[in-house]
């Protein structure tokens, strides 16, 4: 029996998922896999017993990532889950930037008494006038599940588009348009666009990527949009471009006090991934990627540790084992097994840390897995059959 919890409200149709197999607590100390959207995990005590986290969602700058990783916890997120949602507020956002859409709606909540309102709006919405779309430059920060869907809507939205990801990978090459113009540096990107649109996960290279450096080399009078973190901008460099003129719009999902108060800024509070949709698909994406590690030892999705798939065991016997990826470590572990034949072997390696998936011709026992705990540099090893 696994026990999880969930720190946020996960959606139904996602938890319903979970078979007899599974028990929810709240006890977060019981839990084998926790299950969270934008609650902070910083300061939580991991308790020892504590397998996986599953973000549902895809930033995940609200769990501690590295201390995970160093506890042999799986950290998991949902890339593309809600990416139709985010795409279609950026295109909202987009057309408000572009056209005054929120002045004139309120024009006419302010006249909404007056008789000659027909009339009137005929003058009026002159101060309400925009431009259209269609054939300005959009540069694409961030060529990932959003991105794409980004680029791709903006390309049949008829305007020329640009993108740049140094991570691009094949699938998401495959995925675009083949009228976007794929360029090497955000240089580039500055430099051409008359709009630009953020869609990086936040990182110590990204964070406050958009600065005074960044609005010295864009066109005067650019749009900014940010659907991805707040703290890829700098909040003072912006308000300075907003005040100068040099950025004409700054779009984001996510006002804070600074900005909330800074001028041409269209915010929304955190509405991308805010659907119905999104978050039925997160909650399926989350609790099947937890299933799949917890009964098969199998990581898909995760931030942490390398993707590694070994299907179900076919053998009779499998362990699993996160370890640093360090020199000679395949040899300690392999050497657990002496006198066992091992069926299947798979280590995948991703930064500092590795995984190994071991189908063996025998049953596991628990005097392996403490063997291979032992180990210096094994960070959790787990009997999975």
């Amino acid at each position: 029996m696994f026990k999880y919890t969930c720190l946020n409200p996960i959606a139904a149709v996602g938890l319903d998922n979970f078979t007899d197999g599974y028990e929810k607590t709240d006890n977060f100390a019981d839990a084998q896999a926790v299950l969270v959207r934008s609650a902070s995990m910083h300061d939580s005590e991991l308790p020892d017993n504590l397998l996986a986290v599953a973000r549902a969602g895809a930033g995940y700058n609200n769990i501690p990532v590295d201390k995970c990783a160093d506890r042999g916890i799986v950290v998991f997120n949902t890339p593309g889950a809600n990416a139709n949602g985010v795409k279609e507020l950026f295109v909202a956002g987009m057309l408000l930037a572009a056209r005054d859409i929120n002045g004139g709606i309120e024009w006419v909540k302010e006249n909404k008494d007056n008789p000659n309102i027909s009339k009137d709006m005929e003058k009026a919405k002159k101060q309400f006038a925009g431009t259209e779309l269609m054939g300005k430059k959009i540069g694409v920060i961030g060529l990932g599940a959003i991105g794409v869907l980004v680029a791709n809507v903006a390309n049949r939205m008829k305007m020329e588009v640009y993108g740049v990801d140094p991570y691009l990978s094949v699938k998401n090459a495959l995925s675009l348009s083949r009228d976007v113009n794929i360029v090497k540096t955000y240089d580039e990107i500055y430099s051409e666009c008359d709009y630009i649109t953020i869609h990086v996960p936040l990182l110590d290279d990204t964070k406050g990527m958009i600065n005074k450096e960044a609005f010295s080399k864009m066109k005067d009078g650019v749009v900014i949009l940010n659907m991805a973190r707040d703290t890829l901008v700098n909040d003072e460099d912006m308000k300075e471009a907003l005040e100068s003129g040099k950025v004409a719009k700054y779009v984001t999902d996510f006002p804070n006090p600074a900005v909330a108060k800074m001028p041409n800024v269209i915010a929304t509070p955190h509405l991308g991934a805010s659907t119905e949709e999104s978050e039925d698909n997160c909650a399926v994406m989350a609790v099947d990627q937890i299933r799949n590690f917890l009964e098969n030892g199998n990581i898909v999705n995760s931030v942490n540790f390398p993707a590694c798939d070994a299907g179900e065991c076919s053998a009779k016997g499998r362990i699993t084992v996160a370890h640093k990826n360090v020199p000679g470590m395949l040899n300690r572990l392999t050497n657990v097994f002496d006198g066992v034949n091992i069926a299947h072997m798979t280590n995948k390696s991703k930064g500092n840390y590795s995984y190994c998936v071991f189908d063996i011709d025998s049953e596991s026992t628990q005097e392996m897995a403490d063997k291979l705990n032992s180990i210096d540099g094994v960070l959790k090893a787990r009997i999975i059959k």
